[in-house]
């Protein structure tokens, strides 16, 4: 199974444990009398299967993004590096769209709002930090379709 298959059964995976926990919810009581649409005994063994496979897929994703190296880096250490660059980004692309905002003022008089930071040099780190992080995803990406997981 190549990792990506793995990454894709592990969020449907995910999807459907969330969906089996809103069944049971459903079904675990009813009026004195009635039957649940469901059988929650069912459903509990459905989730019980499911979070087994999940805990299987979660264990095998880790150790081979641990195992697994490309430019000296293994895949977990390039992971969090994207995930930092996709915070860091969201940070400046924030401090960058509140630095631009302008102010207008009725009277000479008001205060005037100015800029604490260089907008266009912070545009400029953007724009270099958004290329670093699709380098990152479409080495992810490939990564994720050529990389068998371990077993």
């Amino acid at each position: 199974m190549k990792l990506a298959e793995a990454l894709q059964e592990r969020a449907d995976l995910n999807r459907k444990i969330q969906q089996l926990r809103n069944r049971l919810s459903l079904n675990v009581l009813t009026q004195e009398g009635e039957r649940p649409s469901e059988d929650p005994n069912e459903l509990l063994k459905e989730l019980d299967s499911s979070l087994k496979r999940l805990q299987y897929l979660i264990s095998r994703i880790n150790l081979t993004n641990c195992n697994t190296h490309i430019e000296g880096k293994s895949l977990t250490e390039i992971i969090s590096q994207r995930d930092t660059l996709v915070l860091q980004l969201d940070s400046y692309r924030n401090v960058a769209e509140l630095a631009s905002r302008t102010t207008d003022r009725a009277r000479h008089s008001e205060i005037k709002i100015v800029s604490a930071i260089d907008v266009p040099s912070m545009q400029k780190k953007i724009d270099r930090l958004s290329k670093e992080l699709r380098k990152l995803e479409n080495l992810l990406q490939e990564t994720n379709w050529t990389v068998e997981i371990n077993e």
